[in-house]
This record gives C-alpha cells, structure tokens and sequence, in this order.
C-alpha cells in the first residue's frame, strides 16, 4: 500500500470512529429530512439540512446512520465540508454532489480534487470497487434529496 493510501485509510477511519454532524439537529428554521438506504448491505443514514431562511444557502448538515466505516466517513466528510463553508450557496452544494457522483462512478479515472473536496478525496479509490459506491454515495443522495426538499 502506498503512502497517500495509507493515508487515506487513515482519514476513513478516523472519520467514522470521530465523526463530524453527527446527532439530528433541532428542527428549527427551513430544514428538510431525508432517509436513505442502502438494500445491499444495510447502511442507513438520516441526514438533515438547515437552509437559511431564503433558502440560498446550506447553513448546517447533521445525520445519523448506522453501516461501515465508508458509509459513515463518507457522512461525516461531507458534514465537516458544508461546515468548513459555514454558510456554502445551495448552487454550490449541488456541484459538490454531481462532481462526487460522476467521480465516484468513474471506476478510477477521475480523482476528488482535495483543493475541493478536502478529506471526502479519500474516497477517490473507492470508486474502483462497484460495489462500494452505493456506501460513499449513501450521504450524498441524502443531501441531494433533503436540500431539494427544503
């Protein structure tokens, strides 16, 4: 295993036993619920988004879930993401979505840029095993479907 795999198991890891948005937030404000599941293997993810009250921006993502550890760093990678924008324009978020997604769909041939995604880019190499994608997209299909929903 090379160093920047190393590494990048490493995040995973650290991810899901520290995550970041972990616990529903209070449902106050312009907020909207989503529950994904994925039949496969049984991860399960409530995500909730907090939009400001004009609904431009994504103010807040809190979730909780239960799966492996790629489900659950994936959640907490884009929680700790929308968090480091403090308040990231709603046209942004959905960029971030549509870039993991053909990214994750890719089978290896397009990386997550860091300077964009920051630590969800650990999850680059996951695109290679089919069968794990459907774990790393579990939160962002929740984010995508409860940001539409708000």
């Amino acid at each position: 295993m090379s160093g920047l795999e190393s590494l990048y198991q490493e995040l995973i890891l650290d991810h899901s036993k520290r995550p970041h948005g972990k616990g529903l937030g209070a449902e106050e404000g312009r907020v909207a619920t989503s529950y994904q599941r994925n039949p496969i293997c049984g991860d399960e993810i409530t995500l909730r988004v907090r939009l400001s009250d004009d609904g431009t921006t994504v103010d807040e993502v809190t979730w909780d879930g239960a799966g492996c550890s790629i489900s659950q760093a994936s959640a907490s990678m884009l929680a700790a993401l929308i968090e480091e924008e403090e308040r990231m324009p709603r046209a942004e978020a959905s960029a971030l979505v549509e870039g993991f997604r053909e990214a994750l769909r890719s089978r290896g041939e397009i990386p997550l840029d860091e300077e964009v995604f920051g630590d969800a880019a650990a999850l680059s190499g996951v695109s290679k095993f089919t069968a794990r994608v459907k774990c790393a997209m579990l939160a962002w299909v929740a984010f995508e479907d409860a940001t539409a929903r708000a």
